[in-house]
């Protein structure tokens, strides 16, 4: 849910302008139904590509989607996915109670895992440059390891506690939501190297998806200079799961039937996210997670609960 407030009319100005459109209103309609990429776009909308980029622009820098560039048989195609499901607005700062859900926010940095699994291609780094020494899976218990904001490995898993903070016990959770921005792992980077990712919560397999790369072939958007000069992996895809009542999505894409009860969230007072690569799985492709300073989004893996 995207919350916004009377109290920053800059935000809330630049929503409203990116809402104001009759053909951006019908990108965002188009896209409830899947990923498309500007070329879909311009021609299910019968109006020019030129003209259909520049609404994606104002589309994306209002965060109403978020787009990717993925390589395509000539080059690379930007795809655009919807970023959110709802938008609650407050124009009335004094009401706190007119929210249908209460909620429960918590980032956790990349860093923060209690348990790991990893095999070379491995590594962390940050800023600086790399924490550890590459391919050297024991460095992955070093203290330093709280400073990353890249780690990656071929295969195995990175597994978080969450606590859950403020949330009465007799609480019904409505939506459970896990959003990071990952990529495939390949040798130095390969945007046509597929991994498939997937996610436990509390244990249980939420489900699979399929990353389509490890993307090199320009920096990331928050990355240092000395970095982005290497032919290093740059940026991954900001993916967001979402376990309802009724099943289990990934960017609004069905995943899986496993529902928010199947969880079992209220049993203790932490969650776990774990997030890997199956031992028999099809693609072995690895994994890449970002943190908030580096790739293109300035986030760790942040989690939103709904509930009342």
């Amino acid at each position: 849910m995207l919350e916004l407030s009377i109290k920053e009319p800059g935000k809330l100005k630049i929503v409203a302008h990116a809402l104001s459109s009759e053909v951006r209103l019908n990108i965002i309609s188009l896209l409830n139904k899947g990923n498309m990429n500007v070329h879909q776009l311009a021609e299910t909308l019968n109006i020019p590509i030129s003209t259909t980029a520049s609404h994606i622009k104002v589309l994306e820098e209002s965060g109403l989607i978020l787009t990717e560039l993925r390589p395509a048989s000539r080059g690379a195609m930007k795809v655009a996915t919807r970023n959110f499901d709802d938008i609650h607005i407050e124009l009335n700062s004094q009401n706190q109670f007119s929210r249908k859900y209460k909620h429960f926010q918590i980032e956790m940095p990349i860093g923060h895992y209690v348990d790991f699994e990893v095999a070379p291609t491995c590594g962390i780094a940050n800023h600086d440059g790399f924490i550890i020494p590459e391919d050297e899976p024991v460095h992955f218990y070093s203290p330093q390891r709280s400073k990353a904001q890249l780690i990656w490995t071929r295969k195995g898993f990175f597994e978080y506690k969450f606590p859950i903070i403020g949330i009465p016990p007799k609480s019904e959770i409505k939506e459970v939501q896990f959003s990071v921005e990952i990529c495939s792992e390949a040798p130095n980077y390969d945007s046509n190297w597929p991994s498939d990712i997937t996610v436990w919560i509390n244990n249980v397999d939420i489900g699979t998806w399929t990353s389509p790369g490890d993307f090199g072939d320009r920096p990331g958007k928050l990355n240092p200079k000395k970095w982005s000069e290497k032919t290093y992996t740059q940026y991954g895809s900001l993916k967001t799961w979402k376990v309802t009542s009724d099943q289990t999505t990934i960017d609004d894409i069905v995943l899986s039937n496993t529902t928010v009860q199947d969880l079992n969230i209220m049993e203790r007072n932490y969650l776990t996210f774990k997030i890997g690569i199956k031992e028999d799985a099809i693609h072995k492709g690895g994994i890449n997670l970002f943190g908030r300073d580096f790739g293109d989004y300035p986030q760790d893996i942040k989690l939103h609960i709904d509930f009342e």
